[in-house]
């Protein structure tokens, strides 16, 4: 239980919702909140809402289950040394206390109070799980994501004390008016607990009356029911008279007890929530896995989102320092400003000077591509033209006769190696490409100026 720092537990059924707010100190939960709306009304989702803080202040939010979505089941077990021991044997008789397939159920289970060395008596709670999963999907409706769902009768069976044996009648109240409970104490032990959906309201006592006395008879037939029966009704005084014409008899005598508070009972559950971290949840464990999962992409958004902001502070700063920084700058802008005209000139000159010398070393480039085609022109061949673009590319076209290809190449291939100040003139000389006319060979190729490819 130390785990969890507060529980919220939520009645959504009926007209109203209501909000209990605990927080625990030990072992005792605390009530700090209250809240009651209509069903058409919004909670303050502040109240169950997770964020980054309940990474350290955990929070257990429970719902509960309305009473006519459940089969209760009580069961006698042997003694175990361990709860997980129970989960097994429990396990293993499931398919017989079901009465649905295991496999469209959700189930769970409360172990009663015993005497040392003794059996132990489980309360099995089985609910179908399309009725679980439209239940919890009403609660996400209303922003409500539950970590665990309880029954209140199980905190109600808890809390009354049992010192005659008898049948308990538990009145269904608010939403869940039309069912009522029956546990049966023999013994000191629990050995049977049966919900009742009741019919109208003139039909009631005698459906009441039956079906008492069908459990009575098959208590009879299992042997636990040994002697006369004693009926207790767990209601307040309002409720109590209308019961008590159905339940009261010369041959019956009703006793009737007044219910623990709705705020105890919420407390209770609580209280046992917090604690049941072994038992199987009523929550089908993929519910839990999503609402994990968005609880860590909340988290996740929230970080970036911070870390945004600090990002975005420390820019102002940054801006904020950049612009006291430039503020000492304006001495050297006005010299640069002083500056700008003789600079600027300067640049003029400088660009001048350049296109001069680039045009020089185009003639000159020129030049040498010419010079070079001169002192490489083998004899038989003749240039058509020679192109010189851009003072990177020389091309070279021409004729010859028509078995004079290897002419052409001796030609490229001297001046791929020409020389001139010590280095290749050309960077690339690409083969030469031939084609026909009127019996002769017709012949191009271009050539790449390395000191065009330097630049």
């Amino acid at each position: 239980m130390a785990r969890w720092q507060a529980a919220n537990v939520l009645r959504s059924a009926g007209e109203t919702k209501r909000l209990w707010q605990f927080t625990f100190r030990g072992d005792n939960p605390q009530l700090s909140r209250e809240e009651t709306k209509l069903q058409t009304e919004s909670l303050p989702t502040k109240l169950f809402s997770k964020d980054w803080q309940s990474l350290y202040q955990p929070r257990l939010n429970i719902a509960w289950l309305p009473a006519d979505k459940v089969f209760l089941r009580v069961i006698q077990l042997p003694p175990a040394d361990a709860l997980q021991e129970t989960v097994s044997m429990l396990e293993l008789q499931l398919e017989k206390l079901s009465p649905l397939p295991v496999a469209q159920i959700v189930w769970t289970f409360e172990l009663l109070p015993k005497k040392a060395g003794e059996g132990q008596t489980a309360v099995v709670l089985i609910a179908a799980r399309n009725h679980v999963e439209e239940f919890l999907g009403k609660l996400e409706g209303q922003s409500y994501l539950a970590d665990r769902l309880e029954v209140p009768f199980i905190d109600q069976l808890l809390a009354v004390r049992v010192d005659a044996d008898g049948v308990w009648i538990y009145p269904g109240l608010g939403a869940d008016a039309n069912t009522c409970v029956a546990a049966w104490w023999f013994g000191g032990v629990l050995q049977n607990v049966s919900l009742l959906h009741l019919p109208p309201a003139e039909e009631r006592g005698d459906f009441v009356r039956e079906q008492l006395a069908q459990m009575a008879w098959a208590g009879e037939l299992e042997g636990w029911l040994t002697g006369p029966t004693t009926r207790f009704l767990i209601a307040d005084e309002e409720t109590a008279a209308v019961w008590r014409p159905l339940l009261e008899s010369p041959e019956q005598p009703l006793q009737i007890i007044a219910p623990i508070p709705e705020v105890d009972i919420a407390s209770s559950t609580a209280r046992r929530a917090a604690r049941d971290g072994v038992k199987p949840p009523l929550v089908p464990p993929e519910y839990t896995a999503r609402y994990k999962q968005q609880f860590q992409e909340r988290i996740g958004m929230r970080f970036i989102g911070a870390v945004i902001v600090i990002y975005l502070l420390f820019s102002v700063i940054y801006i904020a320092a950049l612009e006291w920084r430039k503020s000492g700058v304006g001495k050297i802008e006005q010299a640069k400003r002083n500056l700008e005209g003789s600079y600027t000139n300067a640049l003029q000159m400088r660009d001048r000077v350049r296109v001069m010398e680039d045009q020089l070393n185009l003639q000159y480039a020129g030049l040498r591509c010419y010079k070079a085609v001169a002192e490489a022109l083998p004899e038989g061949l003749t240039v058509e033209s020679m192109t010189f673009q851009r003072g990177r590319t020389f091309s070279v076209s021409g004729i010859s006769d028509a078995g004079s290809q290897s002419a052409v190449h001796d030609f490229n291939d001297k001046l791929r190696k020409y020389i001139v100040d010590g280095q290749p003139l050309f960077s690339k000389v690409a083969a030469p490409a031939f084609s026909t006319r009127g019996g002769q060979a017709v012949w191009n190729f271009q050539c790449d100026l390395k000191n065009a490819e330097n630049e």
